[in-house]
């Protein structure tokens, strides 16, 4: 029983972050293209007038198997773009508070097309556990405008990022894709310093981070670290990624006094258990 349990969450990590791909390749809509030579604009006009009988242009994109494995890009299909290395770092973390009996719930703080949040209610099931909700925290409508409070956001261009604002309603759908849709999913749809000082949290056992920006690791930490158990796991997805991010967990550390070894998971994310 218990090599059923784990295929199926191996099955789970290889579809959610498709990285069993038959071809080498993806097709990406051209809309969501950075590039904006005269070639592409014109194609842009051209696919905005097919687009009326419901065709649209696609560039062609390499897809390699290692970048899927590390989450160094962007995928076009797959519901999460954290990688396996981070997903095998969820199930570890959420297997061990578990085993522990470490009391608290399960949140991610900026979920994308909710891959990771939906793998931890994956994992849960794995382990017949009823009693721990996934909390899914997000704006559905990308990230804030920089904060003039945060000097190290100033520059910050994630708001600009369209392919960020996932709507709630195509996340909970990536729940109920995968059957796990249930009355322990629950959602905190706004920024994070609106939701989160006031969320009907008690306890977390699994604390992961993925805001991106200095505000949206700040706030996090501030209304939710204080929450997670001893015991417990805080990952920080971006500490590699986005040097605000970075800035944001050693000065919220410096402040209190938190001294746990920081263990990176890949390139871009680390996580520690709390101990006091």
């Amino acid at each position: 029983m218990d090599d059923i349990k784990q295929s199926y969450l191996n099955v789970m990590k290889n579809v959610l972050t498709d990285y069993n791909r038959i071809d080498l390749f993806e097709y990406k809509p051209l809309l969501n293209t950075s590039k904006r030579n005269w070639k592409v604009q014109i194609m842009l006009l051209i696919d905005k007038i097919i687009n009326r009988d419901n065709y649209y242009i696609c560039s062609k994109i390499g897809y390699i198997k290692e970048d899927r494995e590390n989450g160094r890009d962007w995928p076009t299909y797959a519901e999460t773009m954290i990688g396996l290395k981070r997903l095998n770092n969820i199930e570890h973390c959420i297997k061990d508070t578990v085993k522990n009996n470490i009391e608290g719930d399960l949140i991610e703080t900026g979920v994308w097309r909710g891959g990771a949040t939906v793998f931890m209610k994956a994992v849960l099931k794995s382990l017949e556990v009823t009693n721990k909700v996934v909390w899914v925290a997000d704006s559905f409508e990308g990230l804030p405008k920089p904060d003039e409070r945060y000097a190290a956001d100033k520059s910050d261009t994630h708001y600009k990022k369209n392919a960020l604002a996932i709507s709630l309603e195509y996340v909970k759908n990536n729940f109920k894709k995968y059957d796990l849709l249930d009355e322990n999913v629950k959602f905190l749809k706004g920024w994070f310093k609106d939701t989160l000082p006031t969320a009907p949290i008690n306890k977390l056992s699994v604390l992961r981070l993925d805001g991106d920006m200095y505000s949206s690791t700040m706030d996090a930490l501030v209304s939710l670290y204080p929450k997670l158990s001893i015991g417990g796991y805080i990952i920080i997805d971006d500490w590699g990624a986005v040097p605000a991010c970075k800035q944001a967990v050693v000065d919220y550390r410096t402040q209190h006094g938190i001294s746990e070894q920081i263990i990176d998971i890949d390139w871009a994310s680390v996580y520690w258990k709390k101990l006091q």
